[in-house]
């Protein structure tokens, strides 16, 4: 599975966010199950990035918060993340996909 956090940042705040999400990184990256991570930035805004990360498998990721080290380095950053889904998995895995309500 593929975990992308998008984040809008603005130029004051970009060398704090970097060292942030290179903390984040390196956690995900130090978890069990965990196949890449990294920070990327998009092309065309460059205000936007994302961290993607991929997975062996959906409860790998979801461990990964686990741990006072892991949420201290991920919970304040994520927590800033676009709002927005994150996780994705090829069709054939995701089956039927039924939109969660409220």
């Amino acid at each position: 599975m593929i975990a992308i956090s998008r984040f809008a940042v603005t130029s004051e705040s970009e060398a704090t966010f970097r060292a942030d999400a290179a903390a984040a990184v390196a956690q995900f990256a130090g978890s069990a199950g965990c196949l890449s991570a990294e920070l990327v930035r998009n092309l065309d805004e460059p205000s936007l990035w994302a961290i993607v990360s991929r997975w062996e498998q959906v409860g790998d990721y979801r461990r990964a918060f686990n741990g006072t080290p892991a949420k201290m380095a991920l919970i304040p950053l994520l927590s800033q993340a676009i709002d927005e889904p994150s996780a994705y998995a090829a069709p054939d895995e995701v089956g039927d996909n039924v939109p969660r309500v409220g």
